[in-house]
């Protein structure tokens, strides 16, 4: 650690020499302002930036509109430390140890890991700035798409393509949605998703804002690339009316395990503090659900008969939820197809890029902090934290 300590002073010793730009020639003397007019040069001006080898001093031009008043300092923008004391290593620093733990974890572990000391609220305040920015940036990339201005995708044809849709949290609606692609199958035929092809997006939003979001990620994948396309959902109306907006002509899966669900509630219900019974009445039942034989399983739900009118209108509520799903729980035929039934890579993505960062013990969030660390999040999980970062230094 000794040995590391005295390596950083060097090297910020040696950057802070780097970093003394000399005073501009006569031709280089004046820049544009905002305003108009010409702002001048006026003398050096030196700042102190945490970079990867601790404090170093930035000596650059200060240039100074007579007219409006407003300083300039070009070097800074160049550098892109302007209005900021961390240098863009730094912050990449704190955005990832930001989105992977609590914000004094992240501290903790950039004062062990980096030997840089950092204050809890500068990590918090620069992954949520970093977040909101990947975030506007996902934002913009959403009306591209809306206006059909989206980069044409180049590849080969992709053989089967799935857009996931999550449940929102109970406490606020973040939805998360997930794209993936599948080619094989296993001898059982079984659906294999395609090794690292999953990427998430997500955000606290409306059902109206959510689907131009998805619509966006799909299409960014390739989605009219793929020779098969599936919408896979618990069965939620705002999925399908997504779907039909947005990914019109897409084969539609209920997820089979959140339909089993929706029958171990009326097992409950009909039998509470029974297990054997709402055992028995599963196994029937849930037979005709995993044959697709729905009509039969919506028959059976509409004669339980119930003196408990709660209970009766909670049975009648799952009959047309199986009745309006009819046609996106034909299990067997999808499984003909060697086709997944069943979204548990949206319920993985779930824990993983909400509740393992979000929903932690003692911890509340604003909506644009959330929003924030749930872009930086999926940024990362999705293999694009060092793509966003190329894009910056090219704007």
């Amino acid at each position: 650690m000794a040995m590391r300590s005295a390596l950083h002073r060097a090297g910020a010793a040696a950057l802070s020499q780097l970093l003394e730009f000399p005073v501009p020639g006569e031709e280089e003397r004046t820049l544009p302002c905002s305003c108009g007019q010409q702002a001048h040069y006026r003398e050096l001006r030196s700042k102190l930036v945490l970079t990867a080898f601790g404090w170093v001093e930035v000596l650059r031009p200060y240039y100074l509109c007579a007219h409006c008043g407003r300083g300039q300092f070009p070097v800074d923008v160049e550098l892109d430390i302007e209005s900021t004391e961390f240098s863009p290593g730094v912050r990449r620093m704190q955005a990832m140890v930001g989105q992977e733990a609590p914000f004094d974890d992240g501290r903790e572990q950039m004062k062990i890991l980096a030997g840089l000391e950092v204050t809890t609220k500068s990590v918090e305040r620069t992954a949520e700035a970093i977040g909101t920015d990947i975030a506007q940036r996902e934002q913009a990339e959403i009306q591209r798409a809306l206006q059909l201005d989206l980069p044409a995708i180049i590849g080969k044809p992709i053989r089967r393509i799935y857009k996931v849709e999550g449940q929102p949290a109970h406490t606020r609606e973040c939805k998360l949605g997930c794209v993936f692609t599948q080619t094989t199958w296993d001898k059982e035929g079984y659906a294999i998703r395609d090794p690292g092809s999953s990427t998430y997006t997500g955000a606290i939003e409306t059902a109206e804002e959510f689907g131009p979001r998805m619509y966006a990620e799909a299409s960014r994948r390739g989605w009219s690339r793929a020779l098969l396309k599936v919408v896979m959902g618990d069965g939620a109306e705002w999925i399908w009316n997504i779907a039909e907006l947005h990914f019109p002509g897409a084969i539609e899966i209920v997820d089979l395990y959140h339909a089993r669900q929706h029958l171990w509630y009326v097992a409950r219900k009909l039998y509470p503090n029974d297990q054997a019974r709402q055992k028995a009445w599963m196994k029937m039942h849930q037979k005709l659900l995993d044959r697709g034989k729905i009509e039969k399983l919506v028959g059976a739900l509409r004669t339980i008969k119930s003196e408990n009118a709660e209970i009766a209108e909670k049975v009648r509520t799952e009959a047309d939820y199986f009745e309006r799903n009819r046609e996106r729980m034909r299990y067997p035929k999808f499984r003909r197809q060697h086709l997944f039934v069943g979204s548990g890579v949206i319920e993985a993505g779930c824990r993983t890029v909400i509740a393992a960062r979000l929903k932690r013990s003692g911890m509340f969030w604003t909506v644009r902090g959330a929003n924030a660390i749930v872009a930086l999040r999926c940024c990362q999980l999705n293999g694009e934290f060092e793509n966003y970062w190329e894009a910056r230094r090219a704007a």
